[in-house]
């Protein structure tokens, strides 16, 4: 088996690079967002996620740079944001600056918070898009949901769905073909990086560590960490272009072309600590 360690190590150091990259890209628009923060919302699969949040204590897991955690705090909610890349939550205080909008920021990774992201203190714990591929497994990552959970709290997660990544996503053109298996075997998928997802051509190249986790092992972690499961959703789109022959809708989606078997390509759940 890999080292799960230098695996995730070797994610830092990538993810430092993309905050730097995408704090400056055009995909993420921050001067947009710092001229008019309110023209921005969460999307529309998040907002009827997390649904009112004024007044509520949020944390905000693997938070990047912290245009989420921001949008969560103009919706009214006291929010901390975490994530591992320093570069990340350095970027994240800077923005919070400059905006005006209050929010804590700690650099931790999301399996092993510190004692000052206060256990069962937080109403509601939120994640979104492209999360839970860079974490080795996930009953850690459950417990440290659970853990900060307030009881009645709710834990709130918008993501690709399992079955996404079966699909080559390299084909520039229909038909989907499997290139991968659906069941992760615990070691990670290793691939080169040649700029990134917001900024495909800058000129960087790094590498990242990404593991497959099933609904079965999704579902299985947060039940074990004592959650209880009281909605799913699945949707036809998706808010970045992961195949190259994806179309974007006139709200901003990515969907299969016109014509195709529709497939699920984003999920999102909501889950509940018991009283």
């Amino acid at each position: 088996m890999t080292d799960h360690a230098s695996g995730v190590a070797a994610n830092r150091e990538l993810w430092n690079a993309w905050a730097d990259l995408h704090v400056a890209s055009s995909f993420y628009n921050v001067d947009s967002f710092v001229a008019d923060p309110h023209s921005r919302p969460l999307d529309s699969i998040e907002r009827e996620l997390v649904g009112d949040v004024a007044g509520k204590r949020l944390l905000h897991l693997q938070c990047h740079f912290g245009l989420d955690t921001l949008r969560l705090a103009m919706m009214g909610a006291e929010v901390t944001g975490v994530d591992f890349s320093p570069v990340a939550i350095a970027h994240a205080r800077e923005l919070s600056e400059r905006i005006g909008v209050p929010g804590a920021f700690v650099e931790t990774d999301v399996r092993s918070l510190p004692d000052e992201v206060v256990p069962g203190s937080f109403d509601v714990v939120f994640t979104s898009y492209g999360v839970l591929s860079w974490l080795p497994e996930l009953t850690a990552w459950a417990e440290t949901i659970a853990s900060r959970l307030v009881p009645g709290g709710v834990f709130c997660i918008a993501e690709s769905h399992p079955s996404l990544w079966i699909w080559d996503e390299e084909l520039p053109e229909p038909p989907l073909v499997v290139r991968y298996s659906y069941f992760g075997d615990g070691d990670p998928l290793v691939l080169p990086e040649k700029g990134s997802y917001a900024v495909p051509d800058a000129d960087f190249e790094g590498q990242s560590h990404s593991w497959q986790h099933t609904f079965e092992e999704i579902f299985g972690a947060l039940l074990g960490a004592g959650l209880t499961i009281e909605w799913l959703r699945e949707y036809p789109r998706i808010t970045w272009q992961h195949f190259p022959f994806l179309e974007q809708d006139v709200e901003g989606w990515w969907r299969l072309p016109a014509g195709m078997a529709e497939i699920p390509l984003l999920f999102a759940l909501r889950a509940r600590k018991p009283e």
